[in-house]
Parts: structure tokens; C-alpha cells; sequence
């Protein structure tokens, strides 16, 4: 009599797809070949906000995009898939404000460097939520060269071509209708 396991009649995926993931991520399985021979293709996945958690429009976007990515990588195409995440400035700013409200603190009391902690805190938990969220997908992206959109060079390069961009009249300034927020101080356009 031979031994045999019995199989499941339900998918578990904790049993199939435990670790999986983070084996893919240690044998560099996402980043591009650099098979000189290969032709080139890449996206850039549009930064998500550090809002907070991503949502059904998000797992929609990036199903397409991993779609895309994973025919040309089957196709032979040397791919990079590029994530990054955005700042979104005001909404963030507005977020960690609720966050302080809730312990009866404002922005003020903190001071600005203590409140730009605060930011970068709030931006370390979702950035990490996010990747949480992005792994359980199992979207195949190259975390080697993902940018945050106030990197220092990504900053610095938006910068010099939006200047460039001015300096040639393709962008000016004009006047404009500006929403002011009372609650936030500020002008938002």
C-alpha cells in the first residue's frame, strides 16, 4: 500500500502563496535583464497619495498595468516596472492634522520641525501599508529604483523642467480663480 496525502477540496492560499512573494523579491525576479539584445519596455505606475490605504480604483489600475507587464516579459522584452509613491502636500498635511485633532494637539502647538515629523511618520506607515497592499497582489515591481515624489533628484528634476518649461513660455503664470482653506490657511488652486 502506497502512502498518499490527501488534497484539499478548498484553495488555501496562505498555504500556497505563503512566502512566495518575498522568495520572488530575493531572487531579483522584477528587475529588468539588461539583455542588451532585448527591447526595452516600462511603465511607471502612477504614484498612489500617502494618504492612506489603497482602494478597489487602485487594484483596478495596477491589474491592468501588471497585465501589460507580465505579456512583455513573456514576449521577451527587457521590462521595469516602476512604482513610486506621491506626497500629495495638502491632503497629507490635512490628514496628519485629523490624525493630532484626534489627541487634541494642532500643527501649531507642535511646531513646524516637530509637525514635519509628524508627516514623515504618517508617510512611513502608509508607504508601508501601500508596499503590504502592493505584495499581496503580487505586482512585480523593481523596489530597487522606486522614488517617492519629494526624492531629492526627482524633486530637482520636476523643478529644472518646469523652469525650462517657463523660461520657453510654455508655462506661465496668469491670473487665476484660488479656493482658500480656512481650515488649512492656505490657497488651493
Amino acid at each position: 500500500m502506497t502512502d498518499h496525502k490527501e488534497m484539499s477540496t478548498k484553495y488555501d492560499p496562505n498555504q500556497v502563496e505563503d512566502g512566495r512573494y518575498q522568495d520572488w523579491l530575493k531572487e531579483d525576479l522584477f528587475k529588468p535583464n539588461a539583455n542588451p539584445d532585448a527591447k526595452p519596455y516600462s511603465i511607471v505606475i502612477p504614484p498612489p497619495n500617502v494618504t492612506g490605504k489603497l482602494h478597489l480604483g487602485h487594484a483596478w489600475d495596477t491589474t491592468l498595468q501588471d497585465m501589460l507587464i507580465r505579456q512583455k516579459r513573456m514576449q521577451g522584452y527587457d521590462v521595469l516596472w516602476l512604482p513610486g509613491m506621491d506626497h500629495a502636500g495638502i491632503a497629507t498635511q490635512a490628514k496628519v492634522e485629523a490624525k493630532l485633532a484626534e489627541q487634541g494637539i494642532s500643527r501649531y502647538d507642535l511646531g513646524r520641525e516637530k509637525f514635519i515629523d509628524q508627516v514623515w511618520e504618517w508617510k512611513d506607515e502608509y508607504a508601508a501599508t501601500i508596499h503590504d497592499q502592493w505584495a499581496k497582489m503580487g505586482l512585480s515591481l523593481d523596489y530597487s529604483r522606486e522614488r517617492f515624489t519629494l526624492d531629492d533628484g526627482l524633486s530637482d528634476a520636476v523643478r529644472k523642467v518646469f523652469v525650462n518649461l517657463y523660461n520657453k513660455g510654455l508655462i506661465y503664470r496668469g491670473e487665476y480663480i484660488i479656493n482658500w482653506d480656512p481650515k488649512a490657511r492656505t490657497a488651493l488652486s
